[in-house]
């Protein structure tokens, strides 16, 4: 169902490059706001995927992001469209916040 190229991270490689300061990246958030709104990863942007496209300004080419969603499928999307774009360090959170979940790691309310 996925392109082979994805680059996929799980929940705890996740939660230990959240845990190290030195690590530089960012973490999108591709859900609705409402789906959002429910829990999502402490450091997480909101950047629902309808609006990926208008704003990919956003976003630098050299950043080291990791997509997220509900189930992997949303965020995998996001990161095919985002290499079609340029970006090379994208990473889909395998499993999404139902793995984050079960992984026993906690879904924060964004700030």
């Amino acid at each position: 169902m996925f392109a082979s190229n994805v680059k996929e991270i799980d929940a705890i490689e996740l939660n230990q490059w959240i845990n190290d300061e030195h690590h530089q990246f960012r973490v999108i958030d591709v859900r609705q706001m409402q789906e959002i709104a429910t829990g999502t990863i402490r450091t997480a942007e909101a950047l629902p995927l309808h609006i990926l496209p208008a704003r990919m300004n956003e976003l630098s080419v050299n950043e080291k992001l990791v997509i997220i969603c509900r189930s992997g499928a949303r965020s995998a999307q996001a990161c095919m469209f985002l290499q079609q774009q340029g970006f090379s360090e994208v990473y889909n959170l395998r499993g999404g916040m139902m793995g984050w979940v079960q992984s026993g790691f906690v879904a924060t309310q964004l700030a």
